[in-house]
């Protein structure tokens, strides 16, 4: 199981549910840090059903800004799989932090932790250019959130329609 996984894709592409595979494949205890919050029930009842499909052999953390916290938290013998980094750069930008500095905050302690990790990551930058500056700035953000995260990854894959393209690495 490579240390660092990234999985990319658009929404409903499959990504969550490809990296769910991946981490179940690792044979290890899963662990899972869920950055969504429940603002409506729409969302919530997506919340449900996302906790429910994964099963109860899940360690689940909700960590909307401080995933830091949550990792601290795992099982030290866990795969953990962050999902998804996109609604986080959304928390982190809604609570104006410093999302440059909590970005390199959490990618030091990511690549320090012994436990592999799967980061799963909306691809913004495939669509229209947003009509307004603060839709281009969060592309833009999210854009250079995945770039860095890519650079550390020893896996990327790209998941679209439920198939995987592996951009970096290997497959286990």
């Amino acid at each position: 199981m490579s240390k660092i996984s990234l999985v990319l894709g658009g929404a409903r592409s499959g990504k969550s549910g490809f990296a769910e595979r991946l981490a179940a494949a690792s044979g290890r205890p899963k662990t899972y840090i869920a950055t969504a919050q429940a603002f409506d029930v729409e969302m919530t009842t997506r919340i449900t059903k996302h906790r429910h499909d994964r099963g109860a052999d899940w360690t689940t953390f909700e960590a909307p800004q401080d995933i830091i916290a949550a990792l601290n938290k795992a099982a030290a013998n866990s795969v953990i799989l962050i999902d998804c980094m996109t609604l986080w750069l959304s928390n982190l930008s809604l609570a104006k932090m410093d999302i440059d500095a909590e970005t390199t905050r959490l990618l030091d302690k990511i690549s320090h932790i012994p436990n592999p990790v799967i980061c799963v990551s909306n691809e913004l930058g495939m669509g229209l250019v947003p009509e307004n500056p603060l839709g281009r700035q969060f592309r833009d953000a999210q854009g250079l959130l995945n770039q860095r995260l890519a650079k550390q990854a020893n896996l990327a894959v790209f998941v679209a329609a439920g198939l995987p393209l592996v951009l970096k690495g290997t497959l286990p």
